[in-house]
């Protein structure tokens, strides 16, 4: 029988000593009178595991946990002026560093093999979704006029399915403008939608040694240089291969090099998808499934926004929705590590919803994530034979 909540042992896969020297760092608890760093961070992971809709949500349901808070590693349950309090003071950087962190330590339990892509190089998702908020209220995410929003920029490990980097702008913020600072890895591909197809930025990917399949503009103006010779037996959805340069004088100053150019028919949506890429040496079909593995990211982006709780934010200020944002992602990381150690095949959705209705059950959660479903044992009978010339009083 276990003694500690599913909760608390969720939270014990975060390395304690790794975020105090975070809290060190930056000094989040200097001058902090009961409600630390580490209480801020359980209330916040307890906001996206429970789908606390208010900090008083978030209050009252750490204070039913009583008896079971010293497992979670606080005193106390905070009040909901604490929580609103520091999710507007408190650092936000600490949450943002404490994700990268556990990624390196946690990341790569969450890889899966691949199946459907054969290159080995490191594949990476580019992408940016739009989380909507009410511009008379957070009046600083400036998006359009009657409407405000943050923008995530996400660049999206496809083993892991987490992401690698995430830049939170307003949502006014263009697509391409929040990929410039995204790490290049050299030998990696960047796959992207037609929102990158940003010539200066792939300029600069492709001095760097890193390769990308970007689907272009229709208004795309090119030359064809060589055509290259299309599979007759097999890859019959590519219609296109061939070496091109750009034609237009702005665009051919910001990229000069050769680029490849793959048209591919897609047959679940009835279109033809047009890609552009640096690299010559991959098959056609290659092309194709590196451009269709993007779906990738829209599927992450659609777990993170159903699954926890970003749609609606708990504070106004600027800090406390890049706080809400941060505790997000480190609570999908852990999901997304419970769910890849597991044996039983989880669902994401349904590991989500399980964990909330059992967060304060007392069950070791290895066995319950292999076998959710076992009944535990029944304790053996205990029986006991009576006297039969036994006197009685």
């Amino acid at each position: 029988m276990c003694n500690i909540t599913l909760f608390s042992q969720i939270i014990k896969k975060i390395d304690r000593s790794i975020f105090k020297k975070l809290v060190k760092e930056k000094q989040t608890d200097k001058g902090c009178k009961g409600f630390d760093s580490w209480t801020h961070l359980v209330s916040m992971l307890f906001c996206h595991f429970a789908k606390s809709t208010s900090v008083r949500d978030i209050s009252n349901g750490l204070r039913s946990a009583t008896g079971n808070l010293n497992h979670l590693g606080i005193a106390k349950a905070p009040s909901k002026s604490s929580i609103s309090y520091q999710n507007k003071r408190r650092d936000s950087d600490l949450f943002r560093d404490l994700y990268y962190s556990l990624l390196g330590s946690l990341g790569q339990q969450a890889a899966v093999k691949r199946s459907k892509l054969r290159i080995k190089v490191p594949v990476y998702l580019l992408d940016a979704t739009v989380i909507s908020l009410c511009l008379s209220v957070f009046d600083w995410a400036t998006f359009r006029t009657k409407k405000g929003a943050v923008k995530m920029h996400t660049l999206l490990e496809y083993d892991g399915k987490l992401p690698v980097y995430v830049n939170i702008t307003e949502g006014s913020v263009g697509d391409n403008k929040g990929a410039y600072d995204i790490p290049l890895e050299k030998g990696s591909v960047i796959v992207a939608d037609r929102y990158y197809n940003d010539f200066p930025m792939l300029n600069v990917w492709d001095s760097k040694g890193v390769f990308f399949v970007i689907r272009h503009k229709g208004n795309l103006a090119f030359s064809t240089l060589e055509e290259r010779e299309l599979p007759e037996t097999t890859a019959q959805h590519v219609l296109k291969d061939e070496e091109i340069e750009l034609t237009n004088p702005q665009s051919k100053t910001k990229y000069k090099g050769r680029l490849r150019r793959v048209a591919v028919w897609d047959e679940e949506n009835r279109q033809t998808i047009e890609l552009i890429t640096n690299n010559f040496a991959w098959a056609a079909q290659t092309i194709g499934d590196l451009y269709k593995s993007r779906w990738e990211i829209e599927v992450f982006f659609r777990d993170i926004k159903q699954l926890l709780h970003i749609k609606t934010f708990i504070g106004t200020s600027k800090n406390a929705v890049m706080i809400q944002i941060w505790t997000a992602l480190i609570t999908i990381l852990l999901i997304k590590v419970m769910k890849a150690t597991a044996k039983f095949g989880w669902h994401l959705s349904n590991l989500v919803a399980f964990i909330r209705l059992n967060i304060f059950v007392k069950i070791e959660l290895q066995k319950w994530l292999d076998s959710p479903f076992t009944e535990p044992e029944k304790p053996p009978l205990k029986i006991v034979q009576g006297d039969l010339f036994a006197q009685t009083p």
